[in-house]
C-alpha cells in the first residue's frame, strides 16, 4: 500500500521537486496550495500524513493543525516554517504538531522524516502479553494502556514509547540523547525542546499536581529517570 502525503504549501517549486521525491520513494503524493483546497483534499482523500506550510494566501496553516486535532484526527503533521523561534515551536509542538522542519529544507530530510512518521503508522505483526511495572505505574505492551494507581491514563504512541523506555529502566538514568533517538529518529538528537513537550504532557495525565508527585524526574542537561520510591520524589 502507498502512503499518500499531502504537502500544503503556495510555493509551485516545492511542490514539484517534493513530488518527484515522495513518487521516487513510493508514496503517492498529493497537493494543496492553500487552507481551503487542504481541507478539501483532507476530507475527501484521507492523507497518512500532512506537510503544511504556515503562511499561506487564505490564512495560517496552524489554523489548520487545530482543526485537524479538534476534530480528533491523528494524522502525522509535519510543520514547514522559516521561522526559527524555539517557543514557536514548542507552542506548534503542544497544538498537535509531530515534527517541524525549517525553511529552506533539504528533501531528503524532509522524506527521511516522514518516513518516520510513517514507520509509527505501521501496527506491528505480533503482541505480547507482556505487562511492564514500575512502582505505582504499570503498562501493557499488547493492549498499548497505561495505569497509574490502577488508575487507566491515556497515552500517545510517543508518550507510551517514552513510559515505557523509563518503566524498563526502573528508576535508572536514561540520557535524553538515546530518548530523542528512539522516540523521534537519529536526525532529532538535538531537538531537547521535543522531550520538554512530551513530559510536560505526561505530567498533567498523570497528575493534576505534578510539582506535589513528580513521577518523572529530569537531570538538567543530562536525561529522565523515574522515582521508583517516595523517598526519590522531589
Amino acid at each position: 500500500m502507498a502512503y499518500r502525503v499531502l504537502l500544503v504549501d503556495d510555493e509551485k517549486q516545492i511542490h514539484t521537486f517534493v513530488r518527484i521525491s515522495l513518487n521516487a520513494e513510493g508514496f503517492d503524493y498529493l497537493g494543496a496550495y492553500s487552507l481551503e483546497s487542504a481541507l478539501s483534499v483532507i476530507q475527501h482523500q484521507s492523507p497518512d500524513v500532512i506537510v503544511l506550510d504556515l503562511g499561506l494566501p487564505d490564512g495560517e496553516g496552524v489554523s489548520l493543525l487545530n482543526y485537524i486535532r479538534e476534530k480528533g484526527h491523528t494524522t502525522p503533521v509535519i510543520i514547514l516554517t522559516a521561522r526559527d523561534q524555539e517557543e514557536e515551536k514548542i507552542t506548534l509542538l503542544e497544538a498537535g504538531a509531530n515534527d517541524y522542519i525549517s525553511k529552506p529544507f533539504g528533501v531528503k530530510e524532509l522524506i527521511v522524516r516522514i518516513k518516520v512518521l510513517v514507520r509509527d503508522l505501521i501496527a506491528p505483526s505480533k503482541k505480547t502479553e507482556d505487562l511492564i511495572q514500575c512502582g505505582e505505574l504499570s503498562l501493557s505492551l499488547s493492549s498499548h494502556q497505561f495505569w497509574y494507581h490502577s488508575r487507566l491514563v491515556s497515552l500517545t504512541k510517543k508518550e507510551f514509547h517514552f513510559m515505557k523506555i523509563l518503566m524498563e529502566g526502573n528508576g535508572c538514568l536514561v540520557k535524553q540523547d538515546d530518548l530523542l533517538i528512539s522516540i523521534w529518529g537519529e536526525t532529532h538528537r538535538q531537538d531537547n525542546h521535543y522531550l520538554r513537550v512530551l513530559v510536560s504532557q505526561i505530567r498533567k495525565k498523570i497528575c493534576k499536581d505534578a510539582s506535589q508527585h513528580n513521577i518523572i524526574k529530569t537531570e538538567p542537561g543530562i536525561g529522565y529517570r523515574l522515582c521508583v520510591n517516595e523517598d526519590d520524589h522531589d
